[in-house]
């Protein structure tokens, strides 16, 4: 009987601990995005008008489907891109199949946060160094493809990008000339 009991009780601890277990990991861990996949480089012509990293033959750029979670300050790296006609940001901006000014207060965001052109429109705020600004999202900056035409022959985004125009950097007193600049964001 007591060896009876034991084994009934064993055989519900590791049935308890298997499903949790398993249960865990299939839930993706908060706030953590990995990388999905690899993308092989592929060099070509890459408009080179606001500095932006190109492609490399040969090698190999991580690719994300997802964005870390969007809070009331959500970390991320700030880029400059153009949007205009023949410039760095390649075809026209994904929500509305237009150009846009460098006049414009208009971003595009990594794949996750661009949710499927959820976001298309919005305006969200932009906070670098004390100073808040509100943008448009036009466009999706995108995490998975890169290295051809489409993308002016650049790597996919990381992760956690808002790629403004020069109109946001210059709103929020930023040196176009760095390139990159750790800001938060939030939606309006």
């Amino acid at each position: 009987m007591a060896t009876a009991r034991a084994l009934a009780t064993m055989a519900i601890f590791l049935l308890v601990a298997l499903s949790t277990s398993v249960a865990s990991s299939l839930r993706p861990s908060l706030g953590v995005c990995r990388a999905s996949g690899y993308l092989p480089g592929k060099s070509g012509n890459c408009e080179k008008s606001n500095d932006p990293d190109c492609c490399e033959d040969g090698k190999r750029y991580p690719q994300y489907h997802c964005s870390p979670p969007v809070t009331a300050t959500t970390k991320a790296v700030l880029t400059l891109n153009s949007f205009e006609k023949g410039k760095d940001g390649g075809g026209p901006s994904e929500c509305d199949n237009a150009y846009h000014s460098d006049e414009e207060m208009v971003v595009a965001l990594s794949t996750g946060w661009f949710k499927n052109m959820a976001r298309c429109g919005h305006r969200i705020k932009i906070t670098a160094n004390g100073n808040s600004v509100y943008a448009k999202v036009v466009d999706e900056c995108d995490s998975v493809y890169g290295c051809d035409e489409d993308h002016n022959y650049e790597p996919p985004c990381a992760n956690n990008i808002v790629d403004a125009s020069p109109a946001v950097w210059n709103a929020l007193g930023l040196d176009q000339n760095v390139g990159m600049e750790g800001i938060t964001w939030s939606d309006q």
